[in-house]
């Protein structure tokens, strides 16, 4: 028994084909009855989908900020913060450990 192995390669999609693809999902049917009917995988699916999203601005149209930005930026900042507080109230606890041992 001798199996040849023979060299699968990549179909390529149109740009045509994958704005009809978006269109189907757009209109509400679901991406695994897609794949199904067009014999694509359902991650290709998925990919052309998130590809096709598009990306948040940080900025809104007067050049500020974002909700979005200004919230993960405050995060950070108060995640910093409380590394900070918890190192200190380590310190202190060592210190009060060290002190009351004393005498």
């Amino acid at each position: 028994m001798t199996a040849k192995k023979t060299k699968r390669t990549r179909r390529k999609y149109d740009a045509g084909f994958k704005e009809e693809v978006l269109k189907m999902l757009a209109s509400g049917r679901p991406v695994a009855e897609i794949s199904e009917s067009l014999g694509i995988g359902v991650n290709l699916v998925y990919r052309w989908k998130n590809d096709n999203t598009p990306e948040t601005d940080t900025t809104s149209s007067d050049g500020s900020p974002s909700t979005q930005s200004a919230l993960l930026i405050d995060n950070e900042r108060l995640k910093a913060e409380l590394r900070r507080t918890e190192q200190e109230r380590d310190i202190l606890k060592k210190a009060l450990g060290i002190f009351s041992r004393g005498n």
